[in-house]
């Protein structure tokens, strides 16, 4: 938590600019664009032309020194956000901001790798490794420039009296990153079948491909608890930046917004499109509302020519095109963590039994240094390199935490190098190697090829499922991770169109049993809209596809509508009336989308009440839409001794609720009711909740939009939280592959984090508007379009 002292400082320095103050220093904007920069870390002269979207074309004479240029401009643009998410994973948190932090920093450190980081470094291949280094001394660049020039520091670092932290390069293989997994589920899944309630998970989140559970041998779910979870717990909650209680925080409600997020993706051969060429489409599904998610930049070298969005923090580029080829990506579904119950010693827990024989834990001392206090110690517990997150003396219990991310050679912030670097498919798959988090990756090369392959450490798990904690004796310990060429993939498909949307899609004779990857999925509905459209279309034109990244075409409506009561009761009838007249598309200015996304958590809250026990609804806190409207499209017993009188009964109330709620919100007009006036799309500084903060940063907000979180334009809402879009594709990108100039491009709010810039929110109408730009890629069209051009000489 930040100091009392510094936070009413930063207040009163912000009151004393009342009137010709903040509006005056957003006005300064020193941002260090134009002209000849002098930088430590460059080889060579850098050249940065500036297009009027505020994207950076960056030609260099040298790999390393294009991601140079990369490092330096995206800490121009988001230096508060790189150095905000390097200082949570290097567990530095409590020396900034106080005491409050010190949970978040133990956890965060649990999840440093221990084995040798150098030999890490090594196995990379050489170019890869220098790229990153260039990155690195990029961003060190601005940090130095920054120190030297305190006015050029973004305005956080003045209200919140802190300092950027300098990157390291041994750091991007040494932070691995926490993250719960699927571990919560496991926790899940044994205390449902302690109580023998197992089988009403399959309604919050059914197992794709068909599975049966299947308890490890050795397991007592009766002892499983939600304290396993340990220090993975203190890992996914937020930061108690304000007045944020920890233990008020519902992980609930984050796992629901998790799970809606996803991405869509679709690359169309030559053969089905107007031009001959392949198009490839990618709208990743990020968080809306706080910082961006991605930064558009042009990196150009010799043997390197690669545009697109990249992650701020990880070098490369994620979604776009090398001169070669155009790659996308969304969400694969890989289970890539495992719970393992160990028994400890009963004279000393800090022994655990494993192979037969006693072993000692491996113990790391650290040293939290603590704004405002002494330093706190903390000792880091491993078994065979997993984290423990919990342990119990007193039930000579402990729990480790398996996780691919800390696995030797898991080094995913170099992937996106290794991909940007090569120049075809097999060289990709070489590249993919490198890749940890699981991804699908779209493919569609200038010679008309197109690809899917699905990438991710995926564990080999020779005993169990990875549905339960596992005993942690040796017995299931995973006993590697499958090669590249196992995991699924196809090149140049027959039907000329593939797609992906976070749904189950292993092949059909995929050996998914011997090669167990995943068994939980997104729902269907976006892959199953966008395949709907792509099939109705043997022309697909550029603009085809950016038009189906704005569709807002409900399938789980579709559903609904099916469904409504032939005699609805009278406090339902007029819902159903405008339900029947709709045309099930989730439009901003449409009311009856407004009805629909209010009667919508009125039905699935009162069916979960219905078919889940109460014994279960500690646990089962939703349930899954596809499974809800599947058994109310074919009802059973368990909506009463009338199954079809209690479906009924069950929609005719939901409408009814629906509509009061509508009532309540809108007035009783319902030519006046839209659904863009209740769904915003307002993006506010991370740490808005510091007033400060939210006095230098204006939100950035008006906006009303469509969609929802099944639509392919998804603008995700979580009703128990508030209307506003929660999670999104705040960029998008559709690529004419060889006419690279033709390719669209869409970022929300802006380039630049800094509210002095006017890249801050120059996106934002077009994005709403679905207004979308050019992505300049040749050089005579860089060169005709660039508004500023800078050098960057080497100090």
């Amino acid at each position: 938590m930040i100091q009392r002292r510094a936070f009413l400082l930063a207040s009163a320095a912000l009151l004393s600019l009342e009137g010709t103050g903040v509006a005056r220093l957003i006005r300064k904007a020193p941002l260090g664009r134009g002209g000849t920069i002098r930088l430590p870390g460059a080889y060579a002269p850098i050249e940065i032309l500036e297009d009027a979207m505020g994207i950076p074309h960056i030609r260099a004479q040298s790999k390393h020194d294009a991601f140079f240029g990369q490092g330096y401009r995206v800490a121009c643009d988001r230096l508060f956000q790189l150095d905000l998410s390097n200082r949570r994973e290097q567990g530095r948190m409590a020396e900034a901001f106080g005491p409050r932090f010190v949970a978040a920093d133990r956890a965060s450190r649990l999840f440093h790798y221990r084995g040798d980081v150098d030999a890490e470094l090594a196995a990379l291949p050489a170019e890869v490794l220098e790229c990153a280094r260039g990155y690195v001394a990029g961003i060190n660049a601005r940090i130095a420039e920054v120190e030297a020039d305190p006015a050029l520091l973004p305005l956080e670092y003045g209200i919140l009296g802190v300092m950027p932290l300098r990157w390291d390069v041994r750091d991007l293989a040494r932070v691995r990153g926490g993250g719960m997994g699927d571990a919560d589920d496991e926790v899940r899944h044994a205390v449902l079948q302690a109580r023998g309630l197992l089988e009403y998970d399959q309604l919050m989140d059914p197992l794709r491909p068909a599975w049966k559970f299947t308890v490890p041998e050795g397991l007592d779910c009766t002892a499983v608890t939600e304290a396993d979870l340990g220090l993975l717990l203190d890992d996914a909650r937020p930061l108690p930046f304000g007045e944020i209680k920890l233990g008020a925080y519902d992980r609930e409600l984050d796992r629901i917004a998790l799970a809606a997020q996803g991405s869509n993706a679709w690359t169309i051969a030559g053969s089905r499109t107007a031009t001959g060429r392949p198009i490839l489409a990618n709208d990743p599904h990020l968080s809306i509302g706080g910082a961006s998610p991605r930064h558009i930049a042009h990196l150009t070298a010799p043997g390197l020519d690669v545009i697109g969005g990249g992650e701020p923090g990880l070098p490369g580029i994620m979604q776009g095109h090398t001169d070669h080829f155009a790659f996308g990506r969304t969400n694969f579904h890989i289970d890539q963590t495992d719970l393992f119950i160990l028994r400890t010693r009963d004279d000393d827990p800090d022994q655990y039994w494993h192979d037969g024989r006693w072993k000692r834990f491996e113990t790391f001392e650290e040293e939290i240094a603590v704004k405002g206090a002494p330093p706190e110690r903390v000792t880091l517990r491993y078994s065979q390199g997993r984290p423990i997150v919990s342990q119990d003396p007193a039930r000579h219990r402990a729990v480790a935490f398996a996780t691919v991310s800390m696995l030797p050679g898991a080094n995913m912030r170099f992937a996106m190098i290794a991909i940007n670097l090569a120049h075809d498919w097999a060289s990709l798959r070489q590249a993919f190697k490198l890749h940890v988090s699981p991804t699908n990756i779209h493919y569609a090369d200038v010679h008309g090829n197109t690809g899917w392959h699905a990438v991710g450490f995926t564990p080999k798990r020779p005993r169990h499922d990875g549905l339960f904690p596992a005993p942690g004796d040796g017995s299931y310990d995973w006993t590697g991770i499958l090669k590249v060429e196992e995991m699924p993939n196809i090149l140049n498909p027959r039907e000329g169109w593939f797609a992906s949307a976070n749904q189950m899609n292993l092949p059909p004779d995929y050996p998914y049993r011997e090669r167990i990857i995943s068994f939980s999925w997104s729902d269907s509905y976006r892959y199953d809209r966008i395949a709907e459209v792509l099939r109705a279309q043997p022309r697909h034109r550029l603009e085809d596809s950016v038009a189906l990244q704005h569709d807002v075409q409900s399938l789980p409506a579709r559903a609904l509508v099916k469904l409504l009561p032939a005699s609805p009761s009278p406090a339902a009838a007029p819902a159903a009336a405008l339900l029947r007249r709709w045309d099930c598309g989730i439009e901003a200015d449409s009311a009856a989308a407004l009805l629909y996304e209010l009667v919508m958590p009125e039905l699935s809250s009162s069916f979960r009440a219905l078919v889940i026990p109460p014994a279960a609804q500690d646990l089962i806190k939703s349930v899954s839409l596809s499974q809800m409207l599947k058994l109310l499209a074919d009802p059973d017993a368990r909506l009463g001794s009338n199954p079809v009188a209690g479906r009924d009964a069950l929609i005719d109330a939901a409408l009814a609720a629906g509509w009061a709620k509508a009532v309540q919100l809108r007035g009783p007009d319902p030519a006046q009711w839209k659904w863009g006036d209740l769904h915003h799309v307002t993006i506010a500084h991370p740490l808005s909740v510091l007033p400060p903060i939210a006095a230098a940063f204006p939100k950035i907000e008006g906006g009303r939009s469509g969609g929802d979180g099944t639509t392919v334009m998804a603008r995700g809402v979580n009703p128990k939280r508030s209307f506003d879009v929660m999670h999104g594709a705040s960029y998008l990108l559709v690529a004419d592959v060889g006419a690279w100039d033709n390719s669209r491009v869409l970022l929300l709010p802006g380039q630049s984090a800094d509210p002095r810039s006017p890249h801050y929110r120059d996106f934002y109408q077009d994005w709403l508007a679905a207004r979308t730009h050019p992505l300049w890629f040749s050089k005579a069209a860089v060169d005709a379009h660039a508004v500023e051009r800078s050098i960057i000489v080497p100090a």
